[in-house]
């Protein structure tokens, strides 16, 4: 009897490889959601390129969270929240479990007015039923999630096209970015410049998938040291590709803005008045690839993020509520703020500084139990990458000072 033909090893590599990709392009739609719209075009239209290096080196900071987040995942067997509650007082527990519940109705006023936006300017929906409509759709993408983990990543990988297409649409209509090369210095223009900054900090690392990508890969979870590296370097990969599109997209949100917007005098308070902008500079399909963009980032990211949202309250309570209560419960601000008539743009804005406060909680955790052996076992982090986790968390944490400091005096 003759044998089944046995793959090279090549082949087997790749498909060993293939089972472990997939959660950092899930991960990676949080990072292109509604609020680097209006951070990252807003930047761009207000300072030009000037602070296109926050977002290089924040995407640069996102790969290396987002691999220790999976790291920690891989090694052990248990998410982040899961280990913060086995390692830490309950007191200290609770407190983590209420900021990143703060910080899952932040994403959800970001992702849900946006898509909202979207909806309005594509079929003129008013804001409030817009909402409705994005919840239901989430909704659906979410089912997915539990039994279809795979259909869910590519439903999630599908929308991410969409958002990527429709900004290479828009940069090439505009040309060449002359000058882009600048704004990779880093520098400041005054506090409007700090304050929109640390939105986009908080828009490109977004705390909540600091706890979902552990969760993600814990499935992966190995005793074996060649599948645990085979799982590991399967991961890095994942990241660097995933996290390079969404790093990719945010710069020419920027890119877009600065060619389309700054100095121009249009007006570009408003995600509606780029949308316009656009149409009148670049013509219809460009305001309808904007449209389509911000739609697909709005379903795409407020599922991922009621799912990182189950993960956290499982993790830290060992309680489970249904998807769709978590739903209602975590998009009640969003409600609330388009039916006061809050201006969505700025809206958008602020709940991105809302999530840069919330990144020191998830990170300094992260960076602490990485470190541990006892935690990690021989796969540890050394001091550099402990040293490399400790600087983001003080840059972070200063900037935002910074932020509420100016805030509070003027």
């Amino acid at each position: 009897m003759v044998g089944a033909p046995v793959a090279p090893p090549l082949v087997l590599r790749l498909r060993s490889a293939a089972v472990v990709m997939g959660p950092a392009f899930v991960v990676a739609v949080a990072y292109v959601d509604p609020g680097n719209f209006a951070t990252n075009m807003a930047g761009g239209a207000a300072h030009g390129y000037l602070l296109l290096w926050v977002i290089v080196n924040a995407s640069a900071l996102a790969m290396f969270i987002q691999y220790q987040s999976a790291k920690l995942g891989i090694v052990t067997g248990r998410n982040l929240p899961q280990l913060c509650r086995q390692h830490y007082p309950r007191p200290v527990t609770g407190l983590l479990w209420v900021q990143a519940e703060l910080v899952a109705m932040a994403t959800d006023l970001a992702e849900f007015v946006g898509a909202a936006v979207a909806l309005n300017l594509l079929f003129d929906v008013p804001l409030l039923p817009a909402a409705l409509i994005t919840a239901a759709v989430s909704m659906g993408i979410l089912a997915l999630a539990p039994l279809r983990r795979r259909r869910f990543e590519s439903v999630i990988i599908g929308l991410l096209a969409v958002v990527l297409g429709g900004f290479l649409y828009q940069a090439l209509q505009l040309g060449p970015p002359t000058g882009a090369a600048a704004g990779l210095v880093p520098g400041f223009a005054g506090a409007d410049s700090v304050l929109l900054a640390t939105g986009m900090l908080g828009a490109t690392v977004m705390p909540h998938v600091i706890y979902l990508h552990s969760a993600l890969t814990q499935q992966h979870h190995t005793t074996d040291p060649l599948a645990r590296r085979r799982a590991l370097r399967a991961s890095r990969a994942d990241i660097v590709v995933a996290l390079g599109v969404a790093g990719a997209v945010n710069a020419s949100m920027l890119v877009v803005a600065a060619g389309a917007f700054h100095g121009t005098g249009a007006p570009r308070e408003s995600l509606e008045d780029m949308h316009g902008g656009l149409g009148d500079l670049l013509g219809p399909g460009a305001a309808l690839a904007f449209a389509l963009a911000l739609l697909a980032s709005g379903l795409a990211a407020s599922s991922v993020g009621t799912y990182s949202g189950q993960v956290v309250m499982e993790g830290f309570l060992r309680r489970r509520i249904p998807l769709w209560l978590r739903r209602l419960l975590t998009m009640a601000p969003a409600l609330a703020v388009l039916a006061l008539g809050v201006d969505p743009t700025r809206a958008l804005v602020l709940s991105q500084v809302v999530l840069s406060f919330g990144i020191p909680f998830a990170l300094v955790p992260l960076v602490l139990l990485t470190r541990r052996r006892d935690v990690m076992g021989a796969a540890a982090n050394r001091r550099a990458a402990t040293l490399v986790g400790v600087a983001g968390a003080v840059v972070i944490s200063a900037l935002n000072l910074f932020l509420l400091v100016r805030t509070v005096t003027g």
